[in-house]
């Protein structure tokens, strides 16, 4: 099996995960990488921010324990501030440079950044060329089909990062004007991957590993990247990647596991965040932990309420009585 180069780097697996703002904090992405992504990427990083040195702004940087290659992934539409901020974070710790040219968020493209980079290849190319002169670290491009159906971008923007100097390009199969509506166009991936010479990760509705081996085998990617599915089951990421390398499906894990990966990552992050800003975005977390269990509505109406890390292990003890009781 050939695993995928960036730059210098080699990743694990081929499978790896995406970023998602409000969830890809350094516990969850160490969870992840335990469970066999082939790395990591943070929450996106407003560039502006980091040229006015935001203290908020910075704490995103924050590794994971090591395992994987973890990436900072920067939002912005002007080249010349990507490139500066690019330069003000060299010092950080992590091993790639990402740049978000797909989020579809209104605040975001509002301004010029994410997906609306979409409707123009050329600035593509040069936001990429800034941030690659003011780094060390290999550059990578997470994008999206297009923005519309009329403006389906993804092949010049891919062709454009390339030539300025692109690692890797992940490219979600979606337009802005779909946002996360189910149905994604593995053509486009497929379109994108015949025109570079890079790797091509492929994003999108992935929830199992029959979903990554259609993918791989549909479009010739290289690996795919998973997201908002390994939320609550890192498990993912080792069914997948066994499905990927052709080794026998791993067991599943029993409820006491999972309760215990959610308990380590809410207590994370209450050590990195503290209780107060911690415990709101925990409930979203612990959301994504009910899935699949009896009760589930209840055990989630139940999530939304943790407030104190010791509301945690109510929630927990709720969660065994509910599979007990039904």
């Amino acid at each position: 099996m050939n695993l995928i180069r960036i730059g210098a780097l080699t990743l694990p697996h081929k499978a790896v995960f995406g970023p998602m703002a409000g969830f890809t904090d350094a516990p969850c992405r160490r969870l992840m990488a335990e469970h066999g992504a082939g790395f990591t990427v943070s929450e996106m990083v407003s560039s502006r921010a980091l040229t006015y040195r935001d203290h908020k702004t910075l704490s995103l940087l924050r590794p994971a324990t090591k395992g994987a290659p973890y990436g900072v992934q920067l939002f912005g539409e002007v080249p010349e501030i990507m490139g500066q901020a690019a330069a003000m974070i060299e010092g950080e710790d992590f091993d790639f440079l990402d740049i978000n040219m797909g989020c579809p968020a209104p605040k975001i493209v509002s301004g010029g950044a994410g997906s609306r980079l979409m409707l123009h290849p050329e600035l593509c190319g040069e936001i990429v060329a800034q941030v690659k002169a003011h780094t060390s670290r290999p550059v990578t491009v997470k994008m999206r089909k297009g923005w519309d159906d009329e403006h389906v971008t993804a092949v010049e923007c891919a062709k454009a990062c390339e030539q300025a100097g692109a690692a890797l390009i992940t490219v979600h199969a979606r337009t802005r004007a779909q946002m996360y509506i189910p149905g994604i166009d593995l053509a486009v991936i497929r379109a994108v991957k015949q025109a570079v010479q890079i790797p091509v990760l492929g994003n999108g509705d992935i929830q199992t590993p029959a979903d990554a081996l259609t993918m791989l085998r549909e479009t010739g990617c290289d690996g795919v990247m998973i997201a908002r599915a390994a939320l609550g089951d890192p498990w993912l990421f080792e069914r997948v990647n066994a499905a990927i390398e052709g080794l026998p499906e791993p067991p599943a894990p029993n409820l006491q596991a999972r309760m215990n990966a959610f308990r380590r990552q809410v207590e994370e992050m209450v050590e990195l965040k503290g209780e107060y800003t911690a415990m709101p975005q925990a409930r979203a977390q612990a959301i994504h932990y009910m899935k699949g269990l009896k009760g589930a509505a209840a055990l989630r109406r139940a999530a939304c309420s943790l407030t104190y890390l010791s509301d945690l292990d109510d929630l927990i003890d709720l969660v065994f009585t509910a599979q007990r009781k039904l």
